[in-house]
């Protein structure tokens, strides 16, 4: 099996080989755009080998005017393709995918996805900004209790907008989008709020995705009703989510979403990976996988690794996957 053959086939639910692997950061700002981006995607994949080339995404949804009340929402604007943080994103994408593609050196069959930010952190990352992670995501709870409508007006723009840049992704040549959730913690929207306002918008989002290519849903942050996501399974080829930082385990989440194919086993910014050694490493993922099963199941972390991770590391843990 080639890279890409074996992610198909532990998606399908077929016997692999041996248990894919997929890993990945934000590399510092002044190595994540333009040549300098393309180079550092480059240079992780070809140190960690990872089955998964996962293309991240810094070109956010820009300032639209300052946000204090509920009807300030209205000031975001329709999202088109022409947009200039759009057309940033797919330039980085075809620009990592030619060089991906014209270096014999590299294994060019990986399955290769795109980040895209979900409605709620594309909705926040225009006032992150001002009022900081937390404040704004308070902010949205705290306007959609009061006054509804041009949020929701803003939330369904970001969904148009996030749609446009997935069909464009696939359209470029990438196997796969990377959906990034936020919504999904008990201390911000509530159940009815999430299932009303939020789940339809991504479901819209996913469902167009798996239409085109392959859907890879990641839920974001920690204190998670993971209940919350069980009739997002039909639009996921792929779940991922904080099993140490959210406190669900992968059997308690396979037991949530059924017949999908799991990714993730690893903490992302402390335990094994991050501080053993490579043996060590190597023995918590043997252990993992013998535990879990090679079923469905792609090996990766809760969320991005730290920055500064040394690449053997994670080498290292793909390795071991493959010995097993």
């Amino acid at each position: 099996m080639n890279k890409k053959e074996r992610v198909l086939s532990a998606i399908s639910g077929n016997k692999v080989d041996y248990v894919p692997s997929c890993f990945s950061l934000h590399f510092p700002e002044e190595k994540a755009f333009g040549k300098e981006g393309v180079e550092s995607h480059i240079e992780f994949y070809r140190k960690t080998n990872t089955d998964i080339f996962k293309i991240m995404n810094e070109n956010l949804v820009p300032h639209m005017g300052i946000i204090k009340s509920p009807s300030d929402w209205s000031k975001f604007k329709t999202i088109t393709l022409k947009d200039d943080f759009i057309q940033n994103q797919l330039d980085f994408v075809k620009k990592i995918l030619e060089r991906l593609h014209s270096d014999k050196e590299l294994d060019e069959k990986v399955f290769t996805v795109g980040t895209l930010h979900g409605v709620i952190a594309s909705t926040i990352h225009p006032i992150e900004k001002k009022y900081g992670y937390r404040k704004s995501r308070e902010l949205l709870c705290e306007h959609l209790r009061q006054e509804k409508n041009d949020l929701l007006d803003a939330f369904k723009k970001i969904k148009e907008g996030m749609n446009i840049l997935a069909e464009a992704y696939l359209d470029a040549g990438l196997d796969g989008v990377y959906y990034a959730s936020l919504g999904g913690e008990q201390h911000y929207f509530n159940d009815i709020e999430f299932e009303k306002y939020i789940e339809p918008l991504e479901k819209e989002i996913l469902s167009n995705i798996k239409s085109n290519g392959y859907s890879i849903l990641h839920i974001c942050k920690d204190n998670l009703n993971l209940n919350r996501y069980v009739n997002y399974t039909k639009y996921s080829d792929i779940i991922n989510w904080g099993v140490y930082e959210g406190g669900v385990s992968l059997e308690k989440g396979k037991e949530i979403f059924g017949d999908v194919t799991i990714m993730g086993g690893l903490k992302n910014r402390s335990g094994v990976l991050v501080n053993g050694t490579n043996a060590e490493i190597e023995k918590e993922v043997t252990k993992l996988i013998q535990e879990f099963g090679k079923k469905e199941f792609i090996l990766g972390a809760d969320c991005t690794l730290p920055t500064d991770i040394s690449y053997d590391r994670v080498a290292a843990a793909v390795k071991a996957a493959r010995k097993i």
